[in-house]
């Protein structure tokens, strides 16, 4: 009856076997926002992750345990991530989701529906490509094909080998699914109308006289439409001490808006106190694009943000390499310690007040967690240790108290006009979000962004792509780096989402396995138990 504390009824629920559940999109509807949301972000990350999805799992854990009504916000797991480096994404110990196979896998079907819609306008467009019309230029196509899983052979290819009834050969490219332009219109979109509509303005490429071709112009937006009909629909589970918990839609903050979807976080407003909602990776990324476009779409911000570290990430961040994390450093810890407080003061600079979660782990020496304390103390930062792994929602109980004093929506500071030109949005999220010094662009970014301008984009947000382990555009700056440039090496047009995507540095749209990757631990046993996913 978990759906009961969402001031849901029974006829807004649509059961997806015994433990998940769709919400109708009725009951997403013109329903008045009463929560506060809460924005959970971290400092940037070290390898194995800061825990943000535990801690939220937990604060929500431990808001109820105090009579508040409160819901988590979270991204759907990526199959990528799951069977590489992260793992499962559904929290740990006694703060986690359930059913967290099923989350982890596939869950209601919606990634494979984001794939298959996208996939669909890459057969057609290869049809029409194949049968002449639109006078399609080949040499232009800028829509790639999607899979959700980490498979760096694909991010290179040539397809249409065989003979001409095979298609035409040409160069292509995949990137895995959270990265498809479906997978961010999904995330935004208000309702079913609003949905088409943003397929429908989709670019995939131009004519060789260099006009924009559209997916309406292909034909295939209401199929898509119909491929994307029940996965609109927010997703409702509950954590292991039964809070609610709204899990949809999954776009990664490093290469995408990094946030889950907008729907999910309205139907969770009209029936809680608090919507803890978990932006991804560090404040630069997730936390920037949480703000600057997940909100402005939503039209509601944060009462507080609270900011995720760990002594791990802040000694990664002080120069000890992830082996040696486990180990004692004082020097270390002195030394990452500016990683979390420019990660707080750019937050603070969109007006955002903040607090600290401290995520602490087994086998810690509390001296260090007290150096942590200390520093954030004398920088007037408030912070809270908080153990949810080991005690679920008894280990946040005092930052629920912290968090639960904020009942009013913070006045946002966003960090650009919508009327700034493309060039000035990118500029101006480097210099004052990350503190680069400058902005280079390549002559191929130069060029698109004059190509998205003759459009009439110039009103889009801008969604920057870039490592997750550096403030800046290259993962081995770690710690808090000076006197940098941002590079933009390619600037890619996502008009149904109403953003463009900067590619900065070296990230990559298709992320690759690591040496020994996750899906080598999970095995099905005899009895049908799935082992090593969580």
């Amino acid at each position: 009856m978990t759906y009961r504390e969402l001031d849901l009824e029974s006829q807004d629920i649509v059961p997806w076997g015994l433990q998940q559940a769709k919400i109708r999109l009725e009951a997403c509807q013109d329903r008045p926002a009463r929560g506060q949301l809460v924005l959970v972000s971290a400092m940037s990350p070290c390898p194995s992750g800061e825990g943000k999805t535990t801690v939220a799992i937990g604060l929500v854990d431990a808001l109820r345990r105090q009579k508040h009504r409160a819901v988590v916000a979270l991204r759907q797991p990526s199959m990528g991530p799951v069977f590489g480096m992260k793992g499962g994404g559904t929290g740990g110990g006694l703060a986690r989701l359930i059913p967290d196979h099923s989350i982890n896998l596939h869950f209601t079907g919606d990634l494979h529906a984001i794939t298959s819609a996208h996939n669909l306008l890459s057969a057609v467009l290869d049809n029409h490509l194949q049968r002449g019309s639109l006078k399609l230029d080949p040499r232009r196509l800028s829509w790639p094909r999607v899979l959700d899983m980490n498979d760096r052979a694909l991010r290179h290819c040539v397809v249409g080998l065989g003979g001409p009834s095979h298609g035409m050969p040409r160069e292509e490219r995949f990137d895995i699914t959270a990265a498809s332009e479906i997978m961010a219109i999904l995330a935004l979109s208000k309702n079913w109308e609003d949905l088409r509509q943003r397929l429908t303005q989709i670019v995939v490429g131009t004519t060789r006289d260099g006009e924009a071709v559209q997916a309406h112009q292909l034909g295939a937006v209401g199929a898509m439409a119909a491929l994307l009909r029940d996965a609109l629909l927010p997703n409702l589970v509950q954590t292991l001490e039964g809070s609610p918990a709204l899990v949809h839609c999954g776009p990664f903050a490093n290469i995408a808006h990094g946030t889950s979807s907008l729907l999910a976080t309205r139907v969770g407003l009209s029936g809680s106190d608090f919507v803890v909602q978990e932006a991804g990776f560090g404040a630069d990324l997730g936390g920037e694009k949480f703000l600057n476009i997940f909100c402005r779409e939503l039209g509601q911000t944060p009462s507080l943000a609270v900011v995720v570290v760990t002594l791990r990430g802040i000694k990664y961040h002080g120069g000890v390499a992830a082996a040696q994390l486990h180990l004692p450093d004082m020097a270390a810890l002195q030394a990452g310690l500016a990683n979390p407080l420019n990660q707080i003061r750019r937050l603070q600079r969109f007006g955002i007040p903040t607090v600290v979660a401290l995520n602490t782990r087994a086998g810690e020496l509390p001296e260090e967690h007290q150096k942590v304390m200390d520093f954030l103390a004398q920088e007037k930062c408030p912070a809270y240790a908080v153990d949810v792994y080991q005690h679920g929602g008894a280990g946040a109980l005092a930052l629920a108290d912290y968090v639960a004093q904020f009942r009013q929506p913070a006045p946002l500071e966003v960090t650009y006009s919508l009327a700034d030109s493309i060039d000035d949005k990118i500029r101006q999220i480097a210099t004052r979000v990350y503190g680069a010094q400058q902005v280079e662009f390549s002559a191929l970014a130069s060029q698109q962004i004059e190509s998205i301008r003759k459009m009439g984009m110039d009103h889009a947000y801008v969604c920057i792509a870039k490592t997750q382990y550096s403030i800046s555009d290259d993962p081995l700056r770690v710690g808090v780096p000076e006197n940098f440039p941002i590079r933009i090496n390619q600037v890619k047009l996502a008009a149904g989402a109403g953003m463009v995507v900067a590619i900065a540095g070296d990230i990559q749209t298709m992320p690759g396995l690591p040496a020994h990757p996750n899906c080598q631990h999970i095995d099905l046993t005899s009895e049908g138990k799935i082992i090593g996913l969580t």
